[in-house]
This record gives structure tokens, sequence and C-alpha cells, in this order.
């Protein structure tokens, strides 16, 4: 490996260890029958496509906020983390170092086919959804509803997970119970407007709306549900500044849709090679991912 602990890490290949999956930010390593190594790069996603440069520190911060959430919500739902120290299972000086702060153990579970989307307000695919047929993921919303503006209550709109390159579709409740089974379904639903309710209000206190989410969730060997992946970061929910939210446009946020924002002035087609990011855009993506990790974590 030729990447030092302080240069952005786009890829990983450890000596010793099995690859078991490459998603579009982490690497995913097998260390025995029951535990696994998740890797968070600063590979960055749009559009289900890995763009070709790295953004600097969002692997660290990936982690670092996710390790936040599963300790602050562990008595809501279990999860992935093992509580093993990778220095456990990687002895090599160098990898070690790129690997601190950007990865963790974390049990084997069996992953649910599931992108368990819950939304606070109307934008995104939602709001096109709701342009289109006056509801999302079959749930009927209020009419006359402006983008961005904050739902009633918190909805639960599941998505499939879609194969590498494609694109996520929003399904009704219906379908993923069909997939999974109800109860476990009704379970995954519950757990997810949970952890949005008590997330959303933390966050709120420290200047940040979290205007949706994605969480995943995997199962044990006794069917119990385990909060799995990322949770609650800027790659997998959207935060807006409280500070200049105003329904009827999109907000500007701490998340990747400042990147997905500069592309959509690109003549792309969204399909794989995605475009080099100008320097600054880099940058200021790298300095809003560490802002959220600051103020989401602050007492």
């Amino acid at each position: 490996m030729n990447q030092t602990s302080t240069e952005p890490v786009f890829e990983t290949e450890l000596s010793g260890l099995k690859l078991l999956h490459r998603g579009k930010v982490r690497d995913i390593y097998e260390l025995d029958a029951d535990l696994m190594l998740i890797v968070t790069t600063d590979r960055l996603s749009a559009f289900d496509v890995v763009l070709p440069d790295p953004i600097p520190e969002k692997g660290r911060v990936l982690t670092e906020i996710s390790n936040f959430w599963f300790e602050k919500t562990s008595h809501l739902v279990q999860n992935q983390l093992a509580d093993i120290p990778v220095e456990h299972f990687v002895t090599d000086a160098t990898e070690r170092r790129l690997l601190k702060h950007r990865s963790v153990v974390v049990k084997r579970l069996r992953a649910l086919p599931v992108e368990a989307v819950v939304r606070g307000y109307v934008i995104g695919s939602g709001w096109k959804d709701y342009q289109r047929t006056g509801a999302i993921c079959g749930i009927e919303l209020p009419t006359g509803l402006k983008q961005a503006e904050r739902l009633p209550q918190p909805i639960f709109t599941p998505a499939t997970k879609a194969p590498a390159g494609a694109h996520d579709e929003n399904v009704p409740f219906e379908t993923i119970a069909g997939t999974v089974g109800a109860s476990l379904a009704e379970q995954v639903r519950q757990t997810a407007l949970k952890l949005y309710a008590f997330a959303a209000e933390h966050a709120l206190a420290r200047g940040i709306i979290i205007a949706d989410t994605k969480f995943e969730f995997g199962v044990d060997g006794h069917q119990h549900l385990v909060l799995i992946d990322e949770v609650l970061t800027p790659d997998s929910s959207r935060f807006w500044p409280v500070a200049s939210y105003s329904p009827g446009q999109s907000p500007p946020s701490f998340d990747k849709q400042f990147v997905r924002d500069y592309l959509e002035t690109l003549t792309w087609d969204k399909r794989a090679p995605g475009p080099r990011l100008p320097a600054d855009v880099i940058r200021r993506t790298s300095e809003k991912y560490q802002e959220a990790l600051r103020l989401l974590t602050s007492p």
C-alpha cells in the first residue's frame, strides 16, 4: 500500500485479509467466520457512480459520525459493532496507520435487501414523486406542499437495493413486506422511524435539519434486527443548516448534495465514468463533511 495516513484513501488492499466486497465507499474484509473489517475510504459516489477524485478526510468523518450514532442509539436497536480493536487483526504498522479512524470490526450478519428510508421533508426523489402523483411510495400527502417543506410527520419510504451501477427504486411498503416478511418489514419500519425521530431532535438542537436519511439493517442467527453499514452520515442523509432553511427551494447542505448540484451543471449522462471534480469543489465538500461532524458531536 503506498498511501500514508494523511493522504486521501481511494482504495485499500490489506495483506493477509480476504476482500469480500468493494462497495461505492467501503472495502469489506473477512476476519473470521463471525467478524468482518469495514474500511471507509474517501471515495465519493453521486448518482450511483463512484467519482474518480477522493474527498480528503471523508472516510474518517463518516466512520466517526457512524460510531457516534451507533453509541447514541444503542438503546433503540442493537448494532453491528463488535467492540474489538482493528489492531487485533492488522499487525502491519503502515496498514494500521492507514486504517486509523476509518475502520471498524463488525459482526457478520445477513443484510436485508432494503433501503430503509425515512423522510421528514419533501425533497429529492420524493419531491419528484410528489409532484407527479401527490404521494411518495404510495403514501398520500397533503396537496400544496412546497419543495423542501416539512411533512406533517416523518414517513417510511423504502427502496430496493440496486446492484452496482443501477439506481435504487422507491417502492411501497407492501413490496418490502413481500420480500422479507410482514413482521420483519414492520419491525424495520418502526425502528427506522424511531431512529429518525431521536436523531432529528438531537441534530436540530445543534443547528442541523435531517431532511431524510437511509438506514440499513441485518439480522443475526436468532433473527434479531441489527443496525448495520453507516448511520446518519452526510453520505446517507440530507443535512441542512437551520439558519438558512427556507421551504420552496433546495436548501444548502452539509452533505454531498453540494457535489450533486455541481454535477447537474455539467453535460454528463450520470453513467460511469464520472467526471473529475475541481479542486475547489473537493475542498469545500471536505469542509462540509467535517463541519457536520463537529456540529453533530458537539455537547
